[in-house]
């Protein structure tokens, strides 16, 4: 039986990360809201949200934790070739919502499905109106034209959260990936969380690490459990 947090309960009510279960792997409580207080707090903790229509709010921890180190990211031949035609324009936080919208449709991370949900997408709308989420666009030609990749995720400290991306184009999520990690190195971000390990994710140089090596993450990049979460502005200045 796992813990049943209420929506009246503080936002950092969670069991601690050691209680997740290992079948399913990293699932540690249910119930709660999605307030943009109780989303950073369980970022903060290495926690986040995912469920299906029909259930509870799932919060989950899982262990190994897939994480990709930004001076680590394998940019491909063809990416190469991708980039330096530049047949493809990047921008950030200016379609925040079409972005998340766009991953909604798509499914792209394996065991997404319908997961980003109305009630997701209206959370996360919010966490991007308090400066804690981001997205990055990727648009065909020209900025403001057609919109054909990108990703989103929330960025506390010097750790960026990634939730989902989208590609409706070549190589156009790589595209939106590359522009993220450039500017979170220059922002002296050291980690991005990828959450749960994909074939695909292995193929741009995610890595699982233990989960008490993510949490040690965490407590040095955005202050831990006891620390304070840091608002970050746009992604790309």
């Amino acid at each position: 039986m796992i813990p049943w947090l209420q929506a009246t309960d503080p936002p950092d009510a969670f069991p601690p990360v050691t209680r997740a279960l290992t079948e399913p792997d990293g699932l540690l409580c249910a119930g709660g809201d999605l307030s943009p207080a109780r989303l950073v707090a369980a970022y903060r903790r290495g926690i986040f949200p995912w469920y299906s229509a029909g259930q509870p709010i799932l919060w989950w921890s899982p262990d190994p934790r897939m994480v990709l180190y930004p001076d680590e990211l394998k940019v491909s031949r063809s990416l190469r070739r991708t980039l330096r035609r530049d047949v493809y324009k990047v921008s950030f936080d200016t379609r925040f919502e079409e972005v998340v919208a766009q991953c909604a449709a798509s499914g792209t991370r394996g065991r997404e499905g319908t997961w980003i949900s109305p009630q997701m997408q209206a959370a996360y709308s919010e966490l991007h109106r308090q400066g804690f989420a981001h997205s990055v666009e990727v648009w065909q030609d020209e900025v403001g034209g057609r919109l054909v990749g990108g990703l989103y995720g929330v960025l506390l400290g010097r750790v960026f959260f990634g939730e989902s991306m989208f590609s409706t184009a070549t190589d156009a999520s790589k595209v939106a990936l590359h522009a993220l990690v450039q500017s979170l190195q220059s922002r002296n971000v050291e980690l991005i969380d990828c959450q749960v390990a994909s074939d695909h994710l292995f193929t741009l140089g995610g890595r699982l690490i233990p989960r008490a090596d993510f949490i040690a993450h965490l407590e040095r990049g955005c202050g831990g459990a006891a620390g304070a979460a840091v608002a970050a502005g746009p992604v790309a200045q």
